[in-house]
């Protein structure tokens, strides 16, 4: 569940900014100026940690410091947090009415200014919570100071980055699901089109069309799984564990909880804030659904050539060449297959980081952000992109139908007839039709080509009857067990697909 929809009392929030790009909040001249050339004349960060230190950070210590060129991205989510945290505080007698008015209405009025591109974003200020809770300041007094109280950046950052990632989890159900909507629908249209099956890239049982895209169904059927998993385990707040050892101030951390959306609070707050297995999960999720997209832009790529000529993409979905009139370049599915680079890196770069962190928060955490930012949008778009690629990508029937019969593909069909029929032991059976086909090959014909004196030369059990198994139409009709490739079996499991993913 979106954040939005358990915080009622405040308009509607902005989407990820994955999902509407337009949302994003624009660069200012400051975001250039502050980022390229940290400067601490004001004592910005010095305001952030009190009296503690005498002098502004180093310029250069402020660049590599400062996460609000990226961290922006969570603004929505941290304005939501500090709502039902201002909430909470009132309820419990620590913030007076009026202070939880102002804060609510001024975070508002913060949120407002992101939406429209004028809020000025500064890198002194080091990350999104402190550039909200300076602006606050700045408009509506002492009473912003108060909104810190029990809580520090540590459990907001990974309350935010928690509400964060739910969401892109939330978008990557919604995009997977369209993509096996497509699918299936294609699946539906195709379900008695025969093809070859393969095994190492070689010929090896025909099956139908139908049959072969649902295999992707299934996969992302998977992937469906995986996020659902990882969503539920990341659904605990961690709002309330304080820098790590939690707050003497009498909070309800069920009330923030339950006001975001979790099952619960975390149980444990170093714990709460040092736990970033949720951006594991995700990144796990996402790098295993990206090799799943692989596959399918690869066989994309290879049906669209000219030598297999299985398949045309739209040319919405293809490119052509500067210099080769001719071309027409699957250049989807390649860059889909492609990007998959990207999520594997995320997930490799958010292990290194996490790897060897002793307990609680360190600083080398505000690494987990971009890694994470970038493989969710690469996601979005490739699962997209997938999904309006598959919905218009057109088959050749004709050309599957003779590709299904090129390399004996029926060579199975007549060992299993001589075992069913002649009641032939496979190992012996393999053999005699390991024989058969060395003639047909000698012959330059299909195995259905044969005469049937040519076969029961090879063995005297093999009489005509065998041509009723033999040729493609023939061998997946009867591949009838519980998930093979006959046409029926394949309509079944389309209507079964249809009520297992996208009732």
């Amino acid at each position: 569940m979106a954040i939005i929809a358990t915080l009622a009392a405040i308009p509607t929030l902005p989407a990820p900014f994955f999902l509407t790009p337009d949302l994003k909040p624009k660069r200012t001249m400051s975001d250039k100026s502050t980022l390229d050339s940290a400067q601490g004349a004001d004592g910005g960060s010095n305001r952030m940690w009190g009296g503690r230190f005498s002098t502004a950070p180093d310029a250069l210590m402020e660049r590599i410091n400062a996460s609000i060129g990226f961290d922006k991205a969570l603004y929505a989510q941290d304005i939501a947090g500090s709502v039902a945290h201002a909430r909470m505080l009132g309820d419990a007698g620590i913030l007076s009415g009026e202070d939880v008015t102002a804060i609510c209405a001024g975070l508002e009025d913060v949120r407002a200014e992101i939406d429209s591109g004028t809020f000025d974003f500064r890198a002194n200020l080091e990350d999104i919570h402190m550039n909200i809770e300076a602006r606050l300041t700045d408009m509506i007094g002492d009473a912003a100071g108060r909104l810190h109280t029990a809580r520090s950046r540590n459990d907001q950052v990974a309350t935010d980055f928690r509400l964060w990632v739910r969401d892109a989890i939330d978008a990557a159900e919604d995009a997977l699901k369209a993509l096996q909507s497509a699918l299936i629908d294609q699946a539906e249209a195709h379900a008695d089109w025969v093809m070859p099956g393969f095994t190492h890239l070689q010929a090896a049982q025909p099956v139908t069309l139908g049959h072969h895209l649902l295999a992707y169904v299934e996969m992302f059927g998977r992937d469906r799984g995986r996020f659902a998993d990882a969503r539920a385990r990341l659904n605990e707040s961690p709002l309330g564990a304080g820098a790590l050892a939690g707050t003497s101030f009498p909070i309800d951390r069920d009330a923030t909880a339950k006001a975001l959306g979790f099952d619960r609070p975390t149980s444990n707050s170093l714990d709460s804030v040092s736990d970033r297995d949720f951006v594991l999960e995700y990144l796990s999720a996402a790098a295993i659904c990206a090799g799943h997209l692989s596959r399918l832009g690869e066989e994309i790529v290879i049906w669209s050539s000219a030598q297999f000529r299985f398949a045309r993409l739209s040319d919405t979905f293809s490119t052509g060449s500067s210099m080769m009139p001719q071309k027409r370049n699957p250049d989807a599915a390649e860059l889909i297959r492609g990007k998959t680079g990207r999520i594997l890196g995320a997930f490799t770069a958010m292990s290194t980081v996490m790897k060897g962190l002793p307990l609680a928060y360190s600083k080398d955490m505000q690494e987990d952000k971009e890694p994470v930012f970038d493989a969710a949008e690469t996601l979005m778009v490739c699962l997209t992109v997938a999904a309006r690629m598959m919905a218009n990508v057109a088959f050749d029937r004709d050309r599957l139908a003779d590709a299904a019969g090129e390399g004996f593909t029926t060579a199975t069909d007549l060992a299993d007839w001589l075992v069913r029929k002649a009641g032939v032991p496979f190992r012996e059976s393999h053999h005699i039709t390991g024989r058969v086909v060395a003639m047909a090959e000698d012959k330059g014909c299909g195995l259905e080509d044969l005469e049937p004196g040519d076969l029961a030369a090879i063995d005297v059990r093999i009489t005509e009857d065998v041509f009723n198994v033999l040729g493609v139409n023939n061998s997946v009709r009867s591949r009838k067990s519980y998930g093979g490739t006959a046409p029926e079996n394949v309509r079944t499991q389309i209507a079964a697909a249809r009520e297992r993913f996208l009732s």
